[in-house]
């Protein structure tokens, strides 16, 4: 069972640096280093962009499940 929760914990965090890297920069910092700085002519938050933020935070969710699950695995022994 550890195992089968490592794996997912490492593809739930790969996933979560991907969509993390996705999201559109709000100005300065790192977003604008991968060409986040480029403003759009589309004003406001589309639906796309609400969808990611939702899948981001349900990844994020995961992500902490999977957390929680290995602790518990690893200090019982299992």
């Amino acid at each position: 069972m550890v195992l089968v929760f490592s794996i997912l914990l490492i593809f739930f965090s790969l996933l979560l640096m991907l969509l993390v890297l996705m999201h559109k920069g709000k100005g300065g910092g790192l977003s604008d280093m991968f060409g986040g700085g480029v403003q759009s002519s589309v004003g406001g938050s589309s639906v796309a962009e609400r969808n990611l933020d939702r899948i981001t935070v349900a990844v994020g969710l995961l992500w902490v499940a999977c957390i929680v699950v290995l602790g518990i695995l690893m200090k019982t022994g299992n």
